[in-house]
């Protein structure tokens, strides 16, 4: 890479990181499903007036929006409101990885590279681990609809890649291009009526508009931050990393995120892990790295510098 994007590399790291720690710090003045609602029509508001409609069908913005919005977002900020640490969160999120590939072998036919499968074996060890030890209780223990709820969120996750590789090759086939900002800005409009329905459900009207009136600056700020820093500024750098190199050498850049959480979480949020809880999360990283690093071809460079070496 280049020096300037590698400088964005790590930008989009750190801004994708400390992501979970202004979810937290929003959740405690605001209720989850509230403040995902916020995120939204900040992420398509004003811009939808702004950016074109993306090149693709209506369904596919649609899905895309329920997929991300309620389906993502709204049980990971559910689950952060009822206990799920920001730097657990961020690594169990990241099991979208195994998850997609899955998906793209039923839905796209695609199929599954032994790496792959190594990789979410390794991983499902990491998150059983972390389960095992929860169900002990203890000052580290997180509750088991946290845990299920952050599980399943990357399913959701993987999913609206399907959603998005279905119409983004529908439109090349048309010699299009789909604009991923637009998808985003535009299906960030489906979400927030579905939210509201759902924080509805959880608190009543007036908890709600209580909540909305008596906004507190960092509460403000987060809001800001996830609709403008982590939704539109992270997804703009992400899509000029992928349209510049090979997804080989972009995918394993967000692998860095749960580091810059579990680091951040620790200083801002003062949240301590369990040995067990560092093991499992550590054995997540580790499936993360063997499904995204080729690791046969860094293998043969090594072996044919070793050779250089020799001569």
């Amino acid at each position: 890479m280049k020096k300037k994007d590698i400088i964005l590399a790590l930008l989009l790291v750190t801004i994708w990181g400390i992501n979970f720690i202004f979810i937290k710090l929003g959740l405690e003045g605001v209720p989850s499903m509230l403040l995902v609602t916020l995120r939204y029509l900040l992420t398509a508001f004003p811009a939808v007036f702004f950016i074109k409609k993306p090149k693709t069908e209506w369904k596919y913005i649609v899905m895309y929006g329920l997929f991300v919005g309620v389906g993502q977002f709204a049980c990971l900020f559910y689950a952060m409101e009822i206990g799920m640490p920001a730097g657990i969160a961020s690594i169990v999120l990241q099991i979208q990885a195994f998850i997609s590939p899955i998906l793209a072998m039923i839905f796209l036919h695609e199929k599954l590279k032994p790496k792959q499968i190594a990789g979410f074996m390794t991983a499902a060890v990491g998150l059983a681990i972390i389960a095992m030890e929860n169900s002990g209780g203890g000052e580290h223990s997180i509750p088991i609809a946290a845990l299920l709820l952050n599980i399943l969120a990357p399913f959701f996750w993987a999913a609206s890649n399907i959603v998005a590789r279905i119409a983004s090759d529908k439109a090349s086939a048309k010699g299009e291009k789909l604009d991923m900002i637009s998808m985003v800005v535009w299906s960030g409009m489906i979400p927030p009526i579905p939210l509201l329905g759902i924080a509805l459900m959880l608190d009543t009207p007036q908890t709600l508009i209580n909540a909305v009136a008596n906004l507190s600056g960092i509460s403000i700020f987060s809001v800001f931050y996830l609709a403008f820093g982590a939704t539109l500024m992270g997804y703009g750098i992400w899509n000029i990393l992928i349209g510049k190199y090979p997804m080989g050498k972009v995918a394993p850049i967000p692998l860095a995120v749960p580091v810059v959480t579990l680091f951040s979480a620790m200083i801002v949020l003062n949240e301590q892990l369990s040995a067990m809880q560092w093991i499992g999360a550590s054995i997540i990283l580790l499936g993360l790295l063997i499904t995204n690093l080729n690791i046969g071809s860094i293998f043969m460079r090594f072996k044919k510098s070793e050779a250089e070496t020799d001569l």
